[in-house]
């Protein structure tokens, strides 16, 4: 979802860089790709375990990958430790690799489209972003905050219910309603990463140093994995119809 950290607004004059290199756009790109080519290799080694047939094994690193990536997640928000973020994209790529292996055997050619459309809102975004057609004003941000905020409460509240035979209705339907919240939800995500580009680039200007090229890219990771979830979970809807 959101990420904490990426809002300037808790920046203050002492963490501008003073001396040294500092934080830059193509610099976080690279931490950027560098973290994602972590989480594909988690991801193609938990999915290869589950195609060979070792399924307990692939279910054990797909269930701790989302525990300790929530919880990395949870403390490098809070405390900003660069050290933690590639562990988090390992964890991240565990969980992915068997939820998109268990959505592949279900969905044959799911995974593929997925990935396409997380990719396409993401060029989108960054298109719509460059050509200033969606800048991120204050309203803005606080319409996405808040929106964020409310989907996270929402799947919250689904998570504990379900361990009472409870479930938010519509969220996981596959009823037209559903796919239209699902598809609201994907937009929300797909916005996010117009906060992390602005983050991205407002650190730059700020002059911040050079650790905060690990923070950026953390956000736009969590993001990506958000988006990504949440488009395959509206192909699935539409697959099921």
């Amino acid at each position: 979802m959101a990420n904490p950290i990426l809002n300037e607004d808790r920046f203050n004059e002492q963490e501008r860089i003073l001396e040294g290199a500092p934080m830059t756009v193509n610099g976080t790109i690279q931490v950027t790709l560098f973290l994602g080519l972590l989480l594909v290799c988690a991801a193609t080694f938990v999915w290869s375990r589950i195609g060979a047939g070792y399924t307990d094994i692939g279910m054990m690193l797909m269930g701790g990958g989302l525990i300790v990536g929530f919880i990395l997640a949870l403390i490098i928000s809070f405390t900003r430790n660069k050290f933690l973020i590639p562990v988090y994209a390992v964890c991240e790529g565990c969980a992915l690799g068997g939820i998109s292996a268990i959505m592949e055997a279900q969905f044959p050619g799911i995974v593929m489209q997925a990935v396409a459309g997380t990719f396409a809102a993401l060029l989108s975004m960054l298109i719509l972003y460059r050509l200033n057609i969606i800048r991120a004003t204050d309203k803005f941000r606080s319409v996405i905050f808040i929106s964020t905020a409310s989907i996270a409460a929402v799947y919250l509240v689904d998570i504990i219910g379900s361990f009472f035979g409870f479930h938010v209705p519509l969220i996981n339907s596959a009823s037209p309603a559903g796919i239209a919240i699902s598809l609201v939800i994907v937009v929300i995500a797909a916005l996010n990463l117009i906060l992390d580009f602005e983050f991205i680039e407002r650190g730059e200007q700020m002059m911040l140093p050079k650790d905060y090229e690990w923070y950026g890219a953390f956000g736009l990771m969590v993001t990506l994995v958000w988006l990504y979830i949440e488009i395959l979970k509206l192909l699935s809807k539409l697959n099921r119809r």
